[in-house]
């Protein structure tokens, strides 16, 4: 099946691993000489990368899936991802869908779509490319991306998989165990990205605090004391940071344990590292956090937080919380919501507990309703609003670098907007005397807040 002049859409669902793969997928069809088009539109080939995190980001890949065939009956659908590698029997009896690629074999899309004629005589239209999630001592699979479509930031996958099993979680299951990109690897792809005018790289992994677990033919204890050390994670940042055309590195969600005073010591030493960290809570409830399986504790967790703000005072630190986990009583919620409040996060992303088929939390008694949850995830994202705003005014009257992404209209004024270093989104009010360059790093005075961002103006001395 030739691509030239076929007509491409891609919809992506779920986390930054998702993006990253999506793109990369999307940049391979694209080099064959397919052009790009909105997924809303009539298109010769669909590409839907699937998310199943929870039940709603399932029934979005089946929406989503069904759509592009309404639309153009004719058209080769592929589905890929997390949803498609949980629901292999059910998704091989949808006439709607003529490829399935699960977590593997994602680097053999063109392969595949070629391949796709030659099935249709062979076995009536349809290519059933079911790999497994690799085994703990597979090979990490390489997708490689040198244009991003976003032009002044760019994801790079650096770790796939996770062995941490938390109670609610179908990942593992459906991402299979960790494996790590080799370091090599991560920066042919950087120095790519960066020849291509990128200006920020966000490293993104399953569990990217595990990136490098897997190195070499260690004992697992010894590896996972390396891991959680963040010796390989630290290191590869330290050769990144020497790339001269990078000028920011951001980093993915990381796990409480991988904050040590030397990974933070090593880490301020970077000069293009974002002061901005995502580290994964879920519950401030003690019980709650241990009947999780998650791999700290709440004590724990803070001193990760205070080791980070001893180095980056005005770090911005966000996180995910679960709301209406199995057995999570109101004593429960409201000892997580008084830890949440200590912390001051800049940002919350809320869930409401959805159960999965195949976890443990799934068979779980004390199952809460969803009225509670809904109740519980409103006043948390109240408190959220609060401190975000709270945060934001600590910058007023402060000067900010900013990453220029794109021109904007607002409220019918035209705005440069873009984010600082520690990810918080400016609105630069657009002047004929001062023509920004997508891309370019300017520094910006931050003047008031606005919703969720801040209003400033371009600094010169």
């Amino acid at each position: 099946m030739e691509l030239k002049g076929l007509r491409f859409a891609m919809h992506n669902l779920g986390c930054k691993v998702n993006s990253y793969e999506a793109e990369a997928m999307s940049e391979a069809i694209l080099k064959e000489g397919a052009t790009l088009v909105p997924f809303h539109e009539e298109a010769d080939i669909y590409l839907i990368n699937t998310c199943s995190v929870t039940n709603i980001a399932d029934r979005k890949s089946r929406q989503m899936i069904h759509q592009a065939k309404e639309r153009n009956p004719d058209a080769l659908v592929i589905a890929t991802g997390c949803y498609v590698e949980g629901k292999k029997e059910e998704l091989k009896k949808d006439k709607g869908i003529d490829i399935l690629i699960g977590n593997s074999g994602k680097g053999k899309i063109v392969e595949l779509i070629r391949a796709y004629r030659d099935a249709m005589l062979e076995n009536d239209g349809r290519i059933e490319d079911y790999l497994p999630p690799v085994k703990e001592e597979g090979e990490y699979e390489n997708l490689f991306l040198s244009k991003p479509l976003d032009r002044s930031r760019a994801f790079v996958k650096i770790q796939d998989g996770c062995n941490q099993f938390c109670a609610y979680c179908i990942i593992p299951y459906v991402r299979g165990r960790i494996r790590s990109r080799k370091i090599e690897d991560c920066l042919k792809e950087v120095e790519r990205l960066g020849q291509e005018g990128i200006s920020e790289i966000v490293l993104t992994g399953i569990h990217l605090s595990s990136y490098g677990l897997d190195f070499q033919n260690l004992s697992y204890e010894y590896a996972s004391k390396i891991a959680e050390s963040g010796e390989a994670l630290i290191s590869l940042i330290e050769k990144i940071g020497e790339i001269p055309s990078i000028k920011r590195i951001r980093l993915g969600s990381l796990e409480p344990r991988v904050i040590t005073e030397n990974f933070v010591f090593r880490l301020k030493a970077v000069e293009e590292i974002c002061p901005h960290f995502h580290l994964s809570l879920q519950s401030g409830a003690a019980k709650t956090l241990k009947e999780m399986n998650r791999h700290y504790t709440k004590e724990e967790f803070k001193e990760a937080v205070d080791c980070i703000r001893r180095a980056f005072p005005l770090a911005t630190i966000t996180t995910d919380v679960i709301v209406g986990f199995p057995g999570e009583t109101e004593e429960d919620f409201q000892e997580s919501m008084r830890f949440i409040s200590e912390i001051g996060f800049y940002d919350l992303h809320i869930f409401k507990y959805s159960r999965r088929k195949g976890t443990r939390a799934d068979e779980m008694k004390e199952q809460i309703t969803e009225k509670v949850k809904k109740e519980r995830s409103k006043i948390l994202l109240d408190l959220a609003l609060k401190d975000s705003e709270k945060f934001r005014k600590q910058f007023i009257g402060k000067i900010s670098e900013v990453l220029i992404e794109e021109v904007r209209e607002l409220e019918g004024e035209t705005y440069y907007t873009g984010f600082n270093k520690e990810y918080i989104r400016f609105y630069i009010p657009l002047q004929k005397d001062s023509a920004l360059e997508i891309g370019g790093v300017y520094p910006v005075l931050a003047e008031k807040a606005m919703e969720e961002s801040l209003l400033g103006e371009l600094f010169s001395e």
